[in-house]
């Protein structure tokens, strides 16, 4: 969708920020030793600390911290060396302190810029403002009882790290590719898993309208959006929503809504608050945290290869497209099947072709991805290997992956089990070419009167009579000769 919305007194732009809370990837809690397993019975993962319990004190964990920086230095903003954690004082029933330990005027990451590929093929700078820690609240379970609400706290006190970008953004389709790009990013670098069906990765959605190139209108804030259908949903619908207002006369709320995945509209849930609304101060129980420049300097020496530049190498190195390297780099899995199918020294974009076509077209027909992935890097390099040294046609190619999607056996048995071998005895495909051209010998009048477009027509006749096992270079050659008298 455009982010320019056509109302019936001219047009509105959209202008979008994104808060993204990525669950760090961790053993423990950021400030106690409580595990952080997903799925595990409702409070059974809550120590001490994380409840709240008189005189508990809350300990920085430090691979936490480290990960942040990791996070920081892979979206490639400045590390601040000096960063504070202050209380963010708010009541809410899963949050047993009464406030949130978080980073409010001294985050430890400031500002970095995330590169993002539009439909169209363009690409995009995104900037981001910040990202702190902070611990997580924990979880209010409505659907329990009929009449009560149950609070679940193996949540409350995972690492958080809170991603804010710029207001950059101006189409639901800018924000769900900087949420898959940044998801990719926090994959790369094991920060954080991405899942946001677990709830490890979720996303606030500011948006406000304005008249193309005036002053940012008033926004507002969609909490906790957690899959990228919904963050295009909510913000299509929410911009159409604040459009009708504004035309109407009226004026934009500063508030928090709440997307309704039932109803697919975003409904008021409270008034914006703004930062004075928290009392943020330092919190006392935790020192200012200072950073040594050997451990960023650690840090940055073991980050891998990250999305951007592997995505410039590919097209570099092994000729892709700008589209099919972007393909492969978007999970860091797909991108290392495909350099050890390469390890062979095999053809990049005939590899690449039949990776994206035939593997993660199949497998995304299910739901997958390559790590589920029935067929694996070597046996897809067999199977390129028997085309190349012309085994086996392209066509065939295709029957015997399927084959090998469907049954996990292995290209050369299928070949053999089969009989798909390619023929190319130029004797064999001549009685071929002989039999189909008895057969036909009106359109081969026609071709010999002038109509060239009939040899693909040939062409055809005789890669069905062959099975599809004719050699197509040879039956080209041989077919060419034998038309022509």
């Amino acid at each position: 969708m455009s982010g320019i919305i056509e109302g019936e007194t001219g047009s509105w732009e959209m202008v979008i920020g994104l808060e993204v809370h990525a669950q760090v990837t961790a053993n423990s809690k950021l400030f106690s030793g409580a595990p952080i397993t997903f799925g595990g019975e409702p409070n059974t993962q809550v120590s001490l600390v994380d409840a709240a319990m008189p005189g508990m004190l809350p300990v920085l964990n430090e691979y936490c911290v480290e990960q942040a920086i990791r996070t920081g230095l892979g979206l490639g903003a400045q590390i601040n060396r000096l960063s504070v954690f202050e209380r963010k004082n708010y009541f809410y029933p899963d949050l047993p302190q009464g406030y949130q330990i978080s980073q409010y005027a001294h985050p430890i990451v400031g500002k970095g810029e995330i590169e993002i590929d539009l439909p169209d093929g363009t690409v995009k700078s995104i900037g981001v403002t910040r990202l702190h820690l902070e611990q997580d609240a924990g979880k209010s379970l409505h659907d329990q009882h009929a009449s009560k609400t149950f609070v679940d706290l193996n949540r409350s006190g995972q690492a958080l790290m809170e991603i804010v970008s710029e207001p950059d953004m101006r189409s639901a389709d800018e924000a769900a590719a900087y949420v898959r790009k940044l998801r990719t990013i926090l994959r790369y670098l094991g920060t954080c898993d991405g899942n946001m069906d677990e709830g490890s990765m979720r996303c606030d959605v500011n948006l406000s309208m304005r008249r193309p190139g005036e002053p940012f209108g008033t926004r507002c804030e969609i909490k906790n959006v957690n899959s990228i259908r919904y963050i295009q949903a909510a913000i299509e619908y929410e911009a159409r929503r604040q459009v009708d207002v504004l035309e109407e006369g009226g004026k934009i709320a500063q508030e928090t809504r709440l997307w309704d995945t039932r109803q697919h509209v975003t409904r008021s849930m409270r008034s914006k608050e703004e930062a004075f609304d928290y009392r943020y101060f330092p919190d006392p129980d935790l020192l200012p945290l200072e950073l040594d420049e050997q451990v960023i300097e650690r840090v940055k020496n073991s980050l891998p290869e990250l999305p951007d530049a592997k995505k410039k190498r590919f097209i570099g190195d092994y000729g892709l497209s700008p589209y099919d390297a972007g393909v492969l780099v978007a999970e860091q899995t797909r991108a290392e099947f495909y350099e050890r199918v390469l390890a062979g020294k095999r053809d990049p974009k005939i590899t690449a072709n039949l990776l994206i076509t035939e593997l993660l077209g199949g497998l995304n027909k299910g739901g997958h991805d390559i790590d589920d992935s029935p067929i694996s890097a070597d046996a897809l390099g067999e199977l390129i290997d028997l085309l190349a040294d012309n085994t086996i046609s392209g066509r065939i190619a295709k029957d015997v992956f399927a084959e090998m999607f469907a049954t996990g056996k292995g290209a050369a048995a299928i070949v053999q089990e089969k009989g798909l071998r390619q023929v190319t005895d130029t004797g064999a495909i001549d009685a071929v070419i002989d039999a189909v051209i008895a057969k036909n010998q009106d359109k081969l009048a026609e071709y010999r009167s002038g109509k060239d477009k009939l040899f693909g027509f040939f062409v055809g006749q005789v890669m069905k009579e062959s099975g599809g096992k004719a050699n197509p270079a040879l039956v080209n050659q041989a077919l060419k000769a034998k038309l022509a008298g």
